[in-house]
């Protein structure tokens, strides 16, 4: 039941920010709040910025909050996901299972990275004038994506 509760958070946060994205997508930013993700510098998300107009900056900082609902349902659909997969398909390999609950807690560190990166992204859109956040959110996506995509490709 968990696990449903989760999906169905998990499938209407992403719709939400679906929409908020659209908002953000300019030459700049032609991956949206990914691509803000991404920027790697003040410059790159100075850019961005100036790319989006007042409704896209609003688009931007609610995406940043909605974010955070996402990671908690993602993650937790995610990890349950890998723990009852790993428990039904493995039932007699230790191995098996040690890597499926090994995935799970990946998901909580992909949500930890997460929310480390929107913190970051949140400073730059509330006018941070240092590169120090545009390279906390880079280097936090990217290890962020692979642990997700991780529960996908194994």
């Amino acid at each position: 039941m968990a696990f449903v509760v989760l999906l169905i958070m998990t499938i209407i946060a992403m719709a939400g920010l679906r929409v908020l994205d659209g908002y953000l997508k300019t030459g700049a930013a032609p991956h949206g709040i990914v691509s803000f993700e991404f920027a790697g510098n003040l410059s790159n998300t100075e850019t961005m910025l100036a790319s989006w107009g007042p409704q896209a900056r609003i688009a931007a900082g609610l995406s940043l909050g909605l974010d955070y609902l996402f990671l908690i349902a993602y993650a937790g659909a995610l990890g349950l996901g890998c723990v009852l997969t790993a428990n039904f398909q493995f039932q007699h390999s230790p191995i098996g299972r040690g890597l499926g609950h090994a995935l799970a807690w990946g998901q909580l560190g992909a949500a930890l990275l997460d929310a480390i990166e929107n913190y970051s992204l949140a400073r730059v859109l509330l006018g941070a004038q240092t590169d120090l956040w545009p390279r906390v959110a880079y280097w936090c996506a990217g290890p962020k994506f692979g642990l997700v995509a991780l529960v996908w490709y194994i």
